[in-house]
């Protein structure tokens, strides 16, 4: 897998993710070091031969239909690439106080369902 090919792909999913609303990049907390001169969104991003992994954060609920809309829109990017056939996960890694916020100071969760998204 060539560097450069991986840095692309990345930065078109996270361009794509970017412009869908209700998930960002799970990404470190706090500022990063003078000297980091990259984009840390793309340490939410893996990927793998066969697998490719997001760690969002997501800012609206419910989940099941924010994450097959979202996920819709980054598999088109993956069907374009060498990894078409690649598994997509995306994993939420945490749910941002402003979605439950606007859902009534209550989340809808689904019992029993994972929070990893095939």
């Amino acid at each position: 897998m060539a560097t450069r090919a991986v840095t692309e792909l990345t930065e078109r999913l996270l361009a794509v993710l970017g412009k869908q609303s209700g998930l960002r990049p799970a990404t470190p907390a706090g500022q990063p070091a003078a000297w980091v001169r990259w984009d840390l969104d793309t340490m939410a991003v893996d990927v793998a031969e066969d697998t490719v992994e997001i760690r969002v954060v997501a800012m609206e609920l419910p989940l099941p239909p924010l994450l097959d809309r979202v996920q819709r829109a980054l598999r088109a990017v993956l069907d374009e690439s060498a990894w078409s056939d690649a598994v997509l996960r995306l994993v939420v890694t945490d749910i941002d106080a402003s979605a439950v916020d606007r859902r009534g100071g209550r989340a809808e969760l689904d019992e029993g369902k994972s929070m990893i998204h095939p």
